[in-house]
């Protein structure tokens, strides 16, 4: 899957850590799409231009095009080799290419860009230009741009990684040393489950990819690490269990709403010790004592 990258065009995120660099694996990549006759623009920020073209040969050098904002990233000279505009203005130069035909642009490094632009910013210029959608032609271009972004996701919080990441059509994630490197790869499709597999790989002193192999997935997780049961009772003010005891005086006690059997005898026959009750009424005057049957003219 890893020599498949460039042919799903969109933007494709590199991640590494200082364990494992990633900018051979982003050269590797730039070799391979410059044999394949694309044309390839770099944007270069944290290396020289001398450095990053280093080990490329006299055809791969010539074949790409190298935008230099290391040697003056904010156009302090005012000369006609630093780019107009800054970072910024470096990108959207990108984006306002006037050239039809695949093109493959590499981005050297995201961590440098989002130390000089707000999050929101690159990733809205990095969805324009991933989804180029005009050409001279008036034909559609967004299968023919890919958007190669080298990120040090050590030096990032999760926010911008994790911004970056929902842009990206597929997600390389290098682990590793030199002798032994392994790129976790995650491809993202239009309306269809993400697919992941886990890959091994060097590079040769050419910057030519060497692929070892592809590891199985695991069909179950890895253990992690034992966590203790906490009992949620532990730390209470009261008492959700009860003792046998304590389950004994519940059962034996007789609620006070309970209308049992021995209360109804104690009301209806009361004791030779026990007072009976009695009613004492007083007429007021002004009672209606009549004695006639106020139902009398209904004829019953």
């Amino acid at each position: 899957m890893l020599d498949s990258l460039l042919a799903l065009r969109g933007f494709v995120l590199l991640r590494d850590s200082v364990e494992c660099e990633g900018r051979s694996l982003l050269k590797a990549l730039i070799k391979k799409s410059a044999l394949c006759g694309e044309q390839v623009h770099i944007l270069g920020c944290e290396v020289s231009e001398e450095e990053f073209r280093e080990g490329f040969d006299f055809d791969i050098n010539n074949r790409v095009v190298y935008h230099n904002l290391f040697r003056d990233p904010l156009n302090w000279s005012k000369t006609e080799e630093a780019l107009p505009g800054g970072p910024l203005g470096a990108l959207r130069a990108l984006c306002r290419r006037t050239h039809p035909g695949p093109v493959t642009i590499a981005l050297d490094s995201l961590s440098w860009l989002l130390l000089h632009l707000p999050c929101t910013t690159l990733c809205q210029t990095l969805h324009a230009l991933s989804h180029r959608d005009f050409c001279p032609d008036g034909s559609s271009s967004v299968e023919q741009v890919c958007v190669l972004g080298l990120l040090h996701e050590e030096l990032h919080g999760p926010g911008p990684v994790g911004a970056l990441s929902s842009l990206a059509q597929a997600e390389v994630t290098l682990s590793g040393m030199l002798s032994q490197t392994s790129a976790s790869i995650v491809y993202r499709r239009p309306r269809q489950r993400p697919t992941r597999q886990t890959q091994c790989f060097s590079i040769l002193p050419d910057f030519s990819l060497n692929l070892q192999g592809v590891l199985p997935l695991e069909s179950q997780p890895h253990p992690g690490p034992p966590t203790t049961q906490v009992d949620p009772t532990t730390h209470l003010t009261f008492n959700l269990r009860l003792s046998k005891k304590e389950k004994e005086a519940k059962d034996s006690l007789t609620l006070p709403f309970h209308f049992s059997s021995e209360k109804q005898q104690a009301l209806l026959c009361p004791g030779p010790g026990q007072a009976t009750s009695r009613i004492f009424y007083e007429p007021d005057a002004y009672d209606d004592l009549d004695q006639e049957d106020p139902d009398d003219d209904l004829d019953i």
